[in-house]
């Protein structure tokens, strides 16, 4: 069990001690999508959802869902966050709301996961805001996009 940072030497389930490492500055970029139909598509650009403004209300909720992902997520620390960014946007090609996630702070382990969290809970609300005109909408494609900071340095997705 060694091998494993989330068990302790009892194969018990535990955090990451960070406490040593030092502080660095740290971003993490994210995205996904919401795959919707023609119709869904032109009730959110033109406002005609009747729960309201489908995007300001995702984008809210993609903030709030970074600053909560340890409430979310066991295993992540409580982090300051310096900045968090969603982009919500209507991409006509794939028929789909992207989402757009951009973390920052300064600290001793990243923000990836506030990044993916920001984006997933934005999706989700797109989901429940529209889900009493389309049923069958797909949540997916969330990747983390880059990241720069720590130890392991900078990450760029591929295409």
């Amino acid at each position: 069990m060694s091998d494993f940072t989330h068990f302790d030497e009892s194969g018990r389930c535990r955090m990451v001690d960070v406490s040593e490492k030092n502080d660095t500055s740290r971003i993490a970029v994210a995205e996904g999508y919401v795959y919707v139909n023609r119709e869904t598509l032109g009730l959110i650009r033109s406002g005609g959802i009747r729960k309201g403004d489908v995007l300001t209300v995702a984008q809210i909720a993609g903030i709030m869902g970074a600053k909560r992902t340890p409430d979310l997520i066991p295993m992540c620390h409580t982090l300051i966050l310096s900045g968090v960014a969603v982009e919500m946007t209507l991409d006509e090609g794939r028929c789909a709301v992207r989402i757009k996630a951009t973390v920052k702070n300064r600290g001793v382990t990243g923000v990836e996961m506030e990044a993916i969290t920001a984006v997933s809970v934005s999706a989700l609300t797109v989901y429940d805001m529209c889900k009493a005109v389309q049923k069958d909408m797909r949540i997916g494609d969330i990747r983390l996009l880059h990241k720069e900071g720590g130890v392991h340095g900078a990450f760029h997705a591929g295409d």
